[in-house]
């Protein structure tokens, strides 16, 4: 064993106690410190590959592979005994989050846009973010509550969200719906349901069920997902797209999760075959047509480069001030 794999492990998990973890998951939060204290466990998990090692994924790893969460001594001793399985899957699992929440903060650009609307999305995971006509919204700004709902009614997944300033929000005509991922997931499939599940953290209350909710909608009509590289990838699928109508393709998180070298690519071709909404940290590439100006710490919401909002990454809050955030009114 290297030491110096340890360390690196024994510094990240320490990391993940201490500036991640505590407010969100006091399981989490338990397990990280016990990494921390424990040589035997920080040897198991150092032998990980290390582009496989971040806390979120090993621990969702644990929990599927059924790691006791209520006793951090039997859970330790559980890691150890179990290294050679949990390395293995570990190799084979990514951090695949799918929030639909973030529906919420890629409706008022969308709403910007005239429809019927195709939408592809670039690192669509199960593609749940491909629905935002399928799930309900309340805004909350102030004491007002603005409620958008499906034609057919309130959908079982209602999505709530904080607003800060006045955007058009209207429900968006989508009437085809496609993706892209390194590895595409099926709404359908038992293991990937159980997959995106276990990526919730324990203790994120309502998250599970949102995203399980999600699942379901998205299994009763499931998208067109390509399994590929975005950039290489998307004309083809851009092609399919049905004509006569706004092809958008959203590209919400994922850039951060690309090489910087191939940022810009996938920029390119999502501007060549469409029109193009992101959620991204403002430092992380060149494709805004002004520099983002972020105030609270978010992500830029930009569409066609134009920075329209900030918001939080997964989408609990929209702060909808073009003025301030470098993007055109």
């Amino acid at each position: 064993m290297q030491q110096d794999a340890v360390e690196a492990v024994v510094d990240r998990y320490g990391r993940f106690a201490r500036d991640e973890a505590p407010g969100r998951s006091a399981v989490y939060e338990g397990w990280a410190r016990r990494v921390v204290d424990d040589t035997a466990v920080a040897e198991a998990l150092a032998r990980i590959e290390e582009t496989r090692r971040q806390p979120p994924l090993v621990f969702a790893v644990l929990r599927l592979l059924g790691a006791p969460e209520d006793d951090v001594d039997a859970w330790a001793a559980w890691v150890v005994a179990h290294a050679d399985q949990v390395v293995v899957e570990c190799g084979r699992r990514s951090v695949q989050t799918n929030e639909p929440l973030r529906c919420a903060a890629l409706l008022p650009a969308l709403s910007l846009i005239e429809g019927p609307i195709a939408l592809l999305e670039v690192g669509a995971s199960a593609g749940l973010c491909l629905y935002p006509d399928r799930y309900s919204y309340r805004y909350r700004r102030g004491e007002e509550v603005i409620a958008l709902d499906p034609a057919d009614g309130r959908s079982p997944v209602v999505l709530e969200c904080e607003l800060e300033g006045h955007p058009d929000l209207r429900m968006p005509d989508v009437v085809w719906r496609a993706g892209i991922d390194l590895n595409p997931l099926d709404a359908r499939a038992a293991d990937d349901r159980a997959w995106l599940t276990g990526l919730v953290w324990p203790g994120e209350e309502g998250r599970r069920e949102r995203i399980a909710g999600a699942l379901d909608i998205a299994a009763a009509d499931p998208p067109l997902l390509v399994a590929g590289e975005g950039a290489a990838a998307l004309p083809a699928l851009a092609a399919q797209a049905p004509r006569g109508v706004t092809l958008v393709v959203t590209t919400p998180g994922v850039l951060a999760h690309i090489p910087r070298a191939g940022r810009a690519p996938v920029i390119a071709a999502a501007r060549a075959a469409g029109r193009w909404i992101t959620l991204d940290a403002a430092a992380l590439h060149d494709g805004w047509t002004h520099p983002p100006r972020i105030r609270r710490g978010g992500f830029a919401l930009a569409l066609d480069g134009d920075v329209r909002a900030e918001v939080d990454p997964l989408g609990a809050w929209v702060a909808w001030h073009p003025e301030s955030t470098g993007g055109a009114q």
